[in-house]
């Protein structure tokens, strides 16, 4: 609706009419998934006062259609059963199918029923009453009848990042067999034990990474990621001391890292991660606190020879190889469930 022309996700606003097009899916919404970077935003400029971080997000929804937090500029997910599909749908959804969506709220027509009555403003799953429009393009998945639907979301909303990974690390092993060169591909994960980091932590050791490195800012995520033993080695490191930062992951793995996955939801990791990649290497960004200018910038000034790829969310096949992750990696799964029973 505003401004005309652009696509959904660059608008300030967009129609959320519940009226659907012969080619558009409308869901009826029991829960949404604020993404990290958006929700620690929203609860640091609040001072953690639930009740102001519900009414923001609800005056974000009311005024803009959608839910894309302005400052982050991210949204989040969501899931839900499906209340009408057009006849001229791609979607293959059908009334009565309980979904995840798998694209962000930031393109999402969402309007919000209950006032958020059920939700205390503490936490990133959002229990709600609305509905929301999937468009032609979109992409959702029927939820699996074996998982809690709490747990599918969390895992479904940061499904691209173990998917991107995976085929990353699986192209660096390739490479390296066909040049005839030994050496393991190393893999630093920057907030190895949160849930993006920890899925991709587990997909590249399977994708056949030889030695992975875990990050984090804490002790208790250090102990938490050790016990799960989804890193060959974890280290102690804060993300945004960019000298701190690599000399970390050049002492675990003895090198800077051939990939480097940036899974944190602060601002300012952009220069360590650059700086703990080895030349000729990549750097995963999976994160919506990332600033692109000051990655590119900051390895222009590093003269870093490293390869910056943005994580955009989606790849084919995501949504099963997380769930499959979940379900074969029992660390995985204690991480996540871990992270709801705190929520």
């Amino acid at each position: 609706m505003e401004p005309a022309g652009v696509l959904p996700q660059a608008a300030w606003r967009l129609d959320a009419d519940p009226r659907i097009a012969a080619n558009e899916v409308r869901i009826r919404v029991e829960r949404l998934n604020l993404d990290a970077a958006s929700f620690r935003q929203l609860s640091e400029k609040h001072g953690g006062d639930g009740e102001k971080v519900r009414a923001e997000v609800l005056e974000i929804i009311s005024t803009r259609g959608k839910m894309q937090n302005p400052v982050t500029g991210s949204g989040g997910m969501l899931i839900g059963t499906v209340e009408e599909a057009g006849k001229r749908s791609p979607l293959g959804l059908r009334p009565g199918d309980r979904v995840a969506t798998l694209v962000s709220l930031t393109l999402t027509p969402l309007t919000i029923l209950d006032g958020l009555a059920r939700w205390d403003g503490r936490s990133e799953q959002v229990p709600c009453d609305g509905y929301a429009i999937l468009f032609a393009r979109s992409i959702a998945a029927v939820l699996p009848g074996d998982l809690h639907p709490e747990l599918s979301l969390a895992v479904l909303d940061v499904c691209g990042a173990p998917a991107l990974t995976a085929r990353v690390v699986a192209e660096q092993v390739a490479r390296r067999r066909r040049e005839d060169d030994g050496r393991p591909v190393t893999v630093a994960v920057i907030g190895g034990a949160g849930k993006s980091g920890s899925l991709s932590l587990a997909a590249a050791r399977r994708a056949g990474a030889g030695r992975t490195v875990g990050v984090v800012p804490v002790a208790g995520e250090r102990d938490a990621l050790e016990a799960a033993g989804l890193a060959d080695v974890v280290a102690l490191a804060d993300a945004r001391d960019p000298v701190g930062l690599s000399t970390a992951v050049t002492t675990a793995l003895g090198a800077p890292a051939d990939v480097t996955v940036v899974c944190v939801d602060v601002p300012g990791c952009e220069h360590g991660a650059v700086l703990a990649t080895e030349d000729g290497g990549t750097v995963i960004f999976f994160s919506m606190a990332t600033s692109f200018a000051a990655a590119a910038l900051g390895a222009e000034g590093l003269a870093a020879d490293v390869t910056m790829l943005v994580g955009n969310g989606y790849v084919p096949g995501h949504a099963e190889l997380a769930l499959d992750l979940l379900r074969g990696e029992p660390g995985v799964r204690r991480l996540f469930e871990a992270r709801l029973a705190a929520d």
